[in-house]
């Protein structure tokens, strides 16, 4: 091994020991990127009606600081007025709960019946791990900025992000030797046509998990629906898990209505669950499914468990934008770019 070649692995261990220590500010940064993304959608659809993009901008940028002004005047307050009253109720749900699963003790063998824990210890069981994730997740917001402070500066970034992309475009490009830069590009460009596309798709099943819980839960009789379909609309954010979560607190509120209603909860989520299945299938808008991404459900599973035992609830929240990014990476530059080259002895890129 060369000098230069010794000195450039040297550089890049150290690299990559610098942006492990700075983990979690890489996590807002993703976070302002979607942001930038999201907005910028909306700067394309301008954009496509003829206008100019300083316009668009201007455009853009207003309906978004209406709808922040929108949220914080009418549906916050409401908000917080229904969680209170959630929270209030949460513990005689899951006190029913559980009483409900050791009522099964009566049918199961004494033996077993006999190793089911009670609620409090089993809260005392889980409490570490609940920390454990929160702390990890939270800790850049709570520790470094405060919540407020760091979805300000999340706004802040997208916002300079969104003004000018291409410049941020460029600098990271300067990050690479000359001779690859044009192969990075195409990289990222494949990485920003990847999370546009499930921007969409997971948008809209955010929108059918939100009105679907909404309509279902009114219909239902279940108290507090507006702010439990918020908070489902919210948790589909994170496939796989979000879907299972946002059942859970209005099954709890069921038991302490009708019997018949928890298992009407049960199933008003798994039809929704099964709507947004069908909608990501047969839908005859391919840019708004998720699945045109071909992601393995196991594989994505698997990605969110990695995630969140390393950052915590950020990084199950963020667990398929890190995917998606790390598995196009991990395809173009190290397997197409690397490996397959060593494969037949080519040394050229």
């Amino acid at each position: 091994m060369t000098f230069g070649s010794s000195l450039g692995l040297v550089l890049l261990v150290f690299c990559l020991l610098i942006l492990w220590q700075i983990r979690q500010i890489l996590l807002l940064l993703l976070m302002a990127i979607l942001l930038a993304q999201i907005l910028n959608l909306a700067v394309t659809w301008w954009q496509r009606h003829h206008l100019k993009r300083s316009y668009a901008l201007i455009i853009t940028l207003f309906g978004f600081f209406i709808g922040i002004i929108g949220i914080f005047v009418g549906i916050i307050p409401a908000l917080v007025q229904q969680f209170r009253q959630l929270f209030s109720l949460l513990p005689q749900a899951i006190e029913r709960l559980w009483g409900q699963v050791h009522s099964l003790e009566d049918y199961l063998d004494p033996s077993l019946a006999s190793v089911l824990p009670d609620f409090k210890t089993l809260l005392a069981q889980l409490q570490p791990l609940i920390n454990q994730i929160a702390g990890r997740g939270l800790s850049i917001f709570y520790g470094t900025f405060g919540i407020i402070l760091s979805l300000l500066l999340i706004v802040a970034l997208g916002l300079m992000i969104l003004a000018d992309p291409a410049a941020y475009h460029r600098c990271f490009l300067r990050l690479f030797p000359a001779f690859y830069r044009s192969r990075v590009r195409s990289i990222l460009e494949e990485c920003d046509r990847d999370l546009k596309t499930w921007l969409k798709g997971i948008f809209c099943h955010m929108l059918i998990m939100t009105l679907g819980s909404c309509l279902g839960l009114s219909l239902i009789g279940i108290p507090l629906a507006f702010s439990q379909s918020i908070l489902a609309g919210f948790l589909t954010f994170i496939p796989n898990l979000g879907p299972v979560l946002s059942t859970i607190l209005p099954f709890s509120i069921a038991l302490l209505e009708a019997p018949w209603q928890p298992w009407a909860v049960l199933l008003l989520y798994s039809s929704i669950y099964l709507l947004i299945q069908y909608f990501d299938r047969h839908s005859p808008l391919p840019l708004l499914t998720v699945r045109s991404l071909k992601l393995l459900p196991a594989f994505t599973l698997l990605a969110q468990l990695f995630f969140a035992s390393i950052f915590g609830f950020l990084g199950l929240f963020l667990a398929v934008p890190l995917t998606l990014i790390g598995r196009i990476w991990l395809k173009e530059a190290l397997i197409e770019d690397i490996l397959n080259h060593w494969q037949t002895g080519d040394k050229n890129f």
